[in-house]
């Protein structure tokens, strides 16, 4: 391959998964295809590294860790073949386990069956409330995963005849779910169960995916739905594994991929794209481009008056993290390992609490941390998941050893204080505050690594430190997202197109945005040789 060479049929801003995904697609239909990635190794949000300088054999996950979202599109490995170039998964089993204060804990489990029995050590009528409220969330993703799956600017009549068939088959559920789509999480908690770890847990949950009080958050539930049907998976040997599996397939197939090349222009001229520019001054031609980066910041590159006024202020003011309120990120390489003994004890039944993701925070801490971020004040009560990635897979840390992996999803995204000020004191509380939970921690400790919404922004070009681009609501889904006028098959200069978690199907790990771009491009590439 001639590493000089500066045309290409398509370049894609951005080597995350999405990016490498389209990449890769456009390689099987026999693309040239350049990838460029302004960090120093592909991955963007699925990456993982020794980032600990005091701990060189700990691997951390800077930003995603669980695999749900690429089960729920499994097709997306097979198809580009990843397990031949390194990429193995494993499930966890339990995935997802709620810790509540008073040592009681309620494992959702794959099967729903044994989840409903977990809830009924609490709450009989909860237990029947949960296997009801399942059927209509098995209704909501019989309509959703079809069109999940397909590109929203198309007729889709298969997809569609799908989902005419389930909301024929279960008409009768038709007003339970308006009632889920259109009220909140919390709401779809409160009214259907009754005990407080419950609703706490059902809480705890969904809040991972925002604002449990926002009305339309009732979506938020299939986690649950996703949870139940596809499990929980991991990535053997860190995220960085599936990033570079799928490095190495794009690279087979004739694509090629440069890193610490940060794009500073995409060039158009008379409304069609022409390349793009390079800090270093380099220049690429390319008769598409991909823009596998925020929506914002692509749009903002394209040569200045070549993109209408207003839609750069209708994506400037598409929701991230809009609410105030984003994840923080605390990685802790440990010189032992973490037990969870207590909880373990009380449930008597040998359940290994290491090797899963654990939810901390109840019904009441949930709400107080979406409502303390948006008066910019860090929450008092706790509402932390943890995992140890290293529990699962100890190839992850020196044996005898674990690293943690700590994420409070509710933390502001812009405190009053600032968070050069109170970084290292706010790592401290949740530390404590886990340490409450999870025994190994505290005194433990060979060092840490600590990202809040400014060093996400900075480090993966992303807005406002949201990590799935544009808010998940049910008014930034399909062609509407991220914003109208931007979520079709056509953007106003012809040959560029978005192709992140911020377009159809949202956030997560799972390449079905570059997958859905990289088909809209070959389709463009044909109507123009």
């Amino acid at each position: 391959m001639n590493n000089n060479k500066t045309d290409f049929d398509v370049i894609i801003v951005g080597g995350g998964t999405n990016g490498l995904s389209a990449g890769c697609y456009l390689g099987l239909e026999g693309k040239r295809t350049l990838v460029l990635e302004a960090l120093d190794k592909v991955g963007g949000m699925a990456s993982s590294g020794y980032l600990i300088p005091e701990a060189p054999e700990h691997l951390v996950h800077p930003c995603a860790l669980d695999m749900m979202s690429m089960r729920v599109h499994s097709h997306i490995p097979q198809e580009l073949d990843l397990e031949r170039h390194g990429f193995k998964s494993i499930e966890l089993a339990p995935g997802y386990v709620y810790l509540h204060p008073d040592g009681s804990s309620l494992v959702f489990w794959r099967d729903r069956m044994k989840t409903a029995a977990e809830i009924r050590r609490y709450s009989k009528n909860d237990a029947e409330g949960f296997l009801e409220f399942m059927n209509v969330i098995d209704m909501f993703l019989e309509i959703a995963l079809p069109m999940m799956r397909v590109d929203p600017a198309k007729l889709n009549f298969g997809a569609k005849l799908k989902v005419i068939g389930s909301a024929l088959k279960n008409r009768k559920l038709k007003p339970e779910l308006m009632g889920l789509l259109t009220g909140s999480a919390h709401q779809a908690a409160r009214e259907r169960f009754e005990h407080p770890v419950t609703i706490s847990a059902m809480c705890a949950l969904t809040g991972l995916a925002g604002d449990i009080t926002a009305d339309g958050g009732g979506i938020y539930y299939a986690l649950l739905g996703f949870l139940h049907r596809f499990g929980v998976g991991r990535v053997l040997g860190g995220m960085q594994q599936l990033s570079n599996a799928m490095r190495s397939r794009l690279e087979e197939l004739g694509g090629q991929v440069i890193t610490s090349a940060t794009v500073t222009e995409i060039v158009s001229s008379q409304g069609t794209v022409k390349g793009v520019k390079l800090a270093d001054g380099r220049e690429f031609t390319a008769r598409s481009v991909i823009a596998g980066c925020h929506p914002k910041v692509a749009l903002e590159m394209v040569t200045a008056g070549e993109m209408p006024r207003h839609l750069l202020t209708r994506i400037a003011m598409a929701p991230a993290n809009a609410k105030g309120s984003g994840p923080l990120k605390v990685d802790v390489a440990l010189d032992g390992q973490i037990s969870v003994p207590r909880f373990e004890q009380a449930r008597g039944d040998g359940v290994d609490l290491r090797k899963t993701c654990l939810l901390i925070g109840t019904e009441e801490a949930v709400l107080e941390s979406f409502s303390a971020c948006a008066r910019g004040e860090v929450p008092t009560l706790p509402y932390i998941t943890m995992a140890a990635p290293s529990a699962a897979d100890p190839s992850q840390a020196p044996a005898g050893q674990d690293v943690i992996y700590i994420y409070p999803p509710v933390m502001p995204v812009n405190p009053k204080a600032g968070w050069d000020n109170i970084r290292e004191a706010v790592a401290d509380q949740v530390i404590d505050q886990l340490s409450a939970y999870v025994e190994g921690i505290k005194g433990h400790v060979i060092g840490r690594r600590i990202e809040a919404a400014p060093d996400f922004t900075a480090r993966l070009n992303t807005v406002n430190g949201c990590v799935v681009h544009i808010d998940t609501t049910s008014m930034r889904s399909s062609t509407m997202r991220p914003a109208h006028g931007l979520g079709g098959d056509t953007l106003p200069v012809a040959g560029l197109y978005l192709g992140s978690a911020g377009i159809h199907p949202g956030g997560g790990v799972n390449g079905m945005a570059g997958r859905l771009a990289a088909k809209r491009v070959a389709s463009y590439l044909a109507k123009n040789p």
